[in-house]
């Protein structure tokens, strides 16, 4: 991989067919998200000289595919995936854990972004945990986000930034359950139908990482990408894939087992899995 390492012409080519495939085989129940991510992934990367960098911010609860779909990604846009060099992966709790240091963390972050983008202008960053970072401490990325032609000297506009956040679940599956009560299909649900409870949830909340943030204010977040609670047959398909992944024998009865065993809200009626797929892994083995 060279100094350009995403995929020339990625739209057009076996790279964005073998995601846009990955993700409708793999992913589970989330054609929203397929369907924003491939759209914002597609045009901006066929797009030879972009206006700004890729900005997408994902919520949704525990175990609903967020951290899936951004290793997913990156795995198709990098040889190497993850461990690439060109990918760049930020937790609050890892890297920023002392609220008196916000000051220091806030210069490391400007200058490790500056580095990172002189050496690379394609490259990715990952923030994990938004709902968990110091109010304040990511505006300093701000410069970078924006339509600008060069920042520091760096020429930054084909890099593209990806927020991970459990905020906003709560409030994601709440509208999700009142949609259900009121006959709408969890496929027909629109971005339109979630976004006023997204903004509200992530954007108005002290705690969150986003908070006053100057990002959300210059409208700097091009797709807001809602992950939307599994049902009892989506966590079927999960434990269906693990037991391909593993490599174990496929047993109706032990793919329900796992399924029954996960908890699922409403308490009366329940409908949607309380942890995602997150816990089917490691459930497994107590069922063969």
């Amino acid at each position: 991989v060279g100094p350009e390492p995403f995929q020339a012409a990625f739209g057009k080519s076996p790279f964005a067919l073998g995601l846009e495939c990955d993700l409708a085989q793999n992913l589970v129940g989330q054609p929203l998200v397929r369907q924003q991510v491939m759209k914002g992934v597609r045009e901006f990367l066929e797009n030879r000289n972009p206006v700004k960098p890729l900005v997408m911010s994902f919520h949704g609860s525990t175990g609903t595919g967020k951290t899936f779909v951004s290793s997913m990604l990156v795995r198709y846009l990098f040889q190497g995936g993850l461990r690439s060099p060109y990918v760049h992966q930020f937790s609050p709790i890892v890297h920023f854990p002392h609220a008196e240091r916000i000051e220091e963390y806030k210069d490391s972050l400007r200058h490790w972004i500056q580095g990172n983008l002189t050496n690379c202008g394609r490259s990715v960053f990952l923030f994990e945990e938004m709902d968990k970072m110091h109010p304040g401490l990511i505006d300093v990325i701000i410069p970078f986000l924006g339509p600008s032609w060069v920042v520091y000297g760096t020429n930054y506009r084909k890099a593209i930034f990806i927020f991970v956040s459990n905020a906003g679940g709560e409030q994601i599956n709440e509208m999700t359950l009142d949609l259900w009560r009121a006959r709408k299909d969890r496929e027909e649900i629109s971005l339109q139908d979630l976004e006023p409870a997204i903004s509200k949830a992530v954007f108005e909340n002290p705690q969150s990482g986003f908070w006053k943030s100057g990002i959300i204010n210059n409208h700097l977040i091009d797709f807001v990408v809602p992950f939307l609670p599994l049902k009892h047959h989506h966590v079927k398909q999960c434990v269906l894939s693990e037991l391909i992944q593993q490599g174990l024998e496929i047993r109706p009865s032990v793919v329900q087992e796992v399924a029954d065993s996960i908890p699922y809200f409403p308490e009366e009626e329940k409908i949607f899995s309380s942890t995602g797929c997150k816990t089917v892994a490691s459930r497994i083995s107590f069922f063969l």
